[in-house]
């Protein structure tokens, strides 16, 4: 057996990773239930690559002391049937949606500083879509 052979068998196991050859990547994910605010937008950023954002409702309590939070999703979605989905879905649908969850901290324009938790979808669901009013 050679001198590296040896050396990576004899490694601590908690220092290999078997199940990925990839570097370690700390990532917060978040799941979300909730209603669409409005219908989801295209909007461009600096780069000039393309992103959809939309805010997601999600309601918690007895119906006489709910309380909702708000999250703001943004997806990176190429041209095609999948953005057109997302982009046609109307404000009320009940959707499922599973991100990665980041907090950015910047100074807003008094000087203070801030932080806002940033969700980049990974897979969306739609569970329900409102019930069209004649």
């Amino acid at each position: 057996m050679s001198f590296l052979a040896r050396r990576a068998t004899a490694a601590a196991p908690s220092l290999s990773r078997a199940f990925s050859a990839s570097a370690r990547r700390d990532i917060a994910r978040i799941t979300l239930v909730g209603n669409l605010a409005a219908t989801p937008e295209v909007k461009a950023t600096s780069t000039g690559r393309e992103l959809i954002e939309y805010a997601v409702a999600s309601n918690n309590g007895p119906r006489e002391n709910r309380h909702t939070s708000w999250f703001r999703v943004a997806a990176f979605i190429e041209e095609g049937p999948r953005r057109d989905f997302l982009t046609t879905l109307p404000k009320g649908s009940t959707v499922y949606v599973e991100g990665d969850a980041v907090m950015h901290t910047y100074t807003d324009s008094e000087g203070k500083p801030r932080s806002a938790l940033n969700i980049y979808q990974k897979n969306l669901e739609v569970l329900r879509r409102p019930v069209p009013t004649e």
